[in-house]
């Protein structure tokens, strides 16, 4: 056989085999690259995966979860009460409204609106705020009091006894003041320095009424 003729048939020969090696190990590489699927499926959402803390509750025949955590048991019994009362009641929404409520009570005050704190407050606190407002104005003070900031706002406790709701909330804020007298020199405070507040305000509401109003009806220090 012509050597030039025998030497091609050996390339052919090894071409061959070598495609056929590489289409196995092609193959199986491929099959190597592709990740292994998990031994066990999860046949629905992971149940263990987080979750966002959610205002809604679990109602009547329905799975019990955290309203919010780290609530104690009895806070979150209240919520839940309130919420089968109330069905449009949302925590997240009722703490951003008693943040603004917060702010507003202590401006009007301050400032000694009356008329604001008898639309913020049940008649008792709105009492006691207009008799502080009174003695203030008779000794000729003045307040030029700022709230910063509010730093935290936490419900503490909640229930329910139909048909009244109370949540009582701990607020944490910053709060710049200063108290003048009636020549209008300062007594008392500095509007350079903010001063840590916590306070305790509990807001009620009866869940048959049409307003969806919340008012403040005790304050005291946190």
């Amino acid at each position: 056989m012509d050597k030039t003729v025998e030497i091609v048939i050996i390339a052919m020969v090894a071409a061959f085999l070598g495609l056929r090696l590489y289409s196995v190990l092609g193959r199986r590489a491929e099959h190597e690259e592709q990740p292994l699927p998990p031994r066990f499926e999860p046949k629905g959402p992971a149940s263990d995966a987080p979750r966002a803390a959610t205002p809604e509750l679990a109602g009547a025949g329905q799975p019990s979860r955290a309203l919010v955590p780290g609530v104690t048991p009895a806070i979150e019994r209240g919520l839940r009460e309130i919420a089968a009362a109330d069905r449009h009641f949302d925590l997240l929404a009722f703490l951003e409204g008693a943040k603004g409520a917060y702010r507003m009570v202590l401006e009007a005050f301050w400032k000694g609106d009356r008329a604001a704190l008898g639309q913020l407050c049940d008649s008792d606190v709105r009492d006691a705020f207009l008799a502080a407002i009174d003695a203030r104005e008779a000794q000729g003070h003045t307040l030029d009091y700022k709230l910063i900031r509010i730093e935290d706002a936490v419900v503490v406790a909640a229930e329910y006894r139909a048909p009244q709701a109370r949540l009582t909330v701990r607020f944490s804020a910053d709060v710049a003041a200063v108290t003048r007298n009636a020549e209008g020199q300062v007594i008392a405070g500095s509007l350079n320095d903010a001063i840590e507040t916590c306070d305790l305000w509990t807001f009620s509401r009866d869940v048959n009424s049409a307003s969806p109003d919340w008012l403040v009806d005790e304050t005291d220090e946190g």
